[in-house]
């Protein structure tokens, strides 16, 4: 095949875009033609052409001007596939890993303070943004869907119900599994300073308001008479206000598997999460996860088994319960997670996709 991949910013370095290294890999390694039409990137892919889709103007301005671009771009050549992971003007696939624009807006109004409500979603920006997201969820601009939970599934079903379910396609976040179960744990803690004793719970993410981080702030300053219980943050964030005694700050990490390593649980409260890699990334390392149902990853959580799920990711006393229980369990080895966790079915499941759709056009 033929296939064209847009991806506004691409780096064949980041952790973030593992999914997109690895899929650009399989597609070339079986012998498909593969173009990436990109705003930036960083590095190379090997048998990956890359198109340079330059756009200026404001923040507001630059997700449409991207789509139109490369639209204007597409038409130049003729592509078995077009798989698009932004939100574009016209494709065979599109991958809604980024989940629904609007359904973020309404959760930051939810956990927002009062006052603040009323301006979340104001501006030109959420507006062009909500406008390119209709289109992209038109079924006569885009072929198949493609989505990392039913948590996103099901919210494409209520705000865009003209879209067919039968061409919405589940292929859950994969991790490179071995990556995550070859790091010494005793290694791990000694680098964070931390205690054999210690039970340690860990975060790992980048987007304060978004992902939780201020509420495990407040807890762990609410137990800072707990001198066993520590929190491992690994973010690129600024970090606002007091910080207390025992939050241990690691700034961002290219082995993030060494935290996972040194901690006990990933303690993760998003108020809006498609499906966070991180949740993977921790229960193929084998700990349990505390996450929310707010989070398309708490799909792979059997409450009690591999971890618990929060309702409500500012309810500290049930994180605390929830805490608790995994404390007293102590050292019972790895926890089982029932659903695969490996990046390569990922990939193989997409490329199905991918292949489904060229047959499609082939045919038209």
């Amino acid at each position: 095949m033929k296939l064209a991949l847009i991806r506004r910013q691409f780096s064949a370095t980041g952790g973030a875009e593992l999914y997109v290294q690895r899929l650009l890999g399989s597609l070339a390694a079986a012998g498909h033609e593969t173009h990436l039409f990109a705003e930036k990137w960083q590095g190379q892919a090997a048998g990956v052409q890359f198109h340079s889709v330059n756009v200026d103007g404001t923040r507001a301005e630059r997700p449409r001007r991207f789509a139109e671009a490369v639209n204007a771009e597409l038409q130049h050549q003729r592509f078995d596939c077009v798989f698009s992971l932004e939100r574009t003007l016209k494709q065979d696939v599109y991958r809604a890993g980024d989940g629904l624009h609007r359904v973020w807006l309404q959760q930051r109004r939810r956990f927002a303070p009062w006052w603040k409500r009323p301006l979340v979603g104001l501006g030109a920006f959420h507006r062009n943004m909500m406008a390119l997201e209709a289109q992209t969820f038109d079924p006569a601009n885009t072929q198949r869907i493609i989505v990392n939970s039913e948590m996103v599934r099901d919210e494409i079903a209520r705000h865009f119900p003209d879209f067919p379910q039968e061409r919405v396609h589940t292929i859950r976040n994969g991790v490179e599994v071995r990556r995550f179960q070859n790091v010494s744990r005793s290694a791990a803690r000694r680098r964070f300073g931390l205690e054999a004793s210690d039970f340690v719970l860990v975060f790992v993410g980048s987007g304060w308001e978004r992902k939780g981080l201020p509420w495990l702030l407040k807890f762990m300053a609410g137990r800072s008479d707990d001198s066993g219980l520590k929190l491992l943050v690994v973010t690129r964030d600024r970090m606002r206000g007091k910080i207390p005694p025992n939050v241990i700050l690691t700034g961002p990490m290219h082995d993030v598997e060494a935290a996972y390593a040194a901690a006990d649980v990933l303690t993760f409260l998003p108020i809006y999460e498609p499906c966070s890699n991180v949740v993977s990334e921790a229960l193929a390392t084998g700990i349990p996860v505390i996450t929310t149902s707010f989070n398309g990853a708490s799909e792979l959580i059997d409450s009690g088994i591999n971890g618990h799920v929060l309702d409500d990711p500012s309810d500290l006393a049930t994180l605390g319960m929830c805490v608790n229980h995994w404390r007293a369990r102590g050292s019972a080895g790895p926890v089982k997670t029932r659903l695969p966790l490996d990046l390569e079915l990922n990939v193989d499941h997409t490329i199905q996709v991918l292949k489904l759709a060229a047959e499609r056009r082939e045919r038209a």
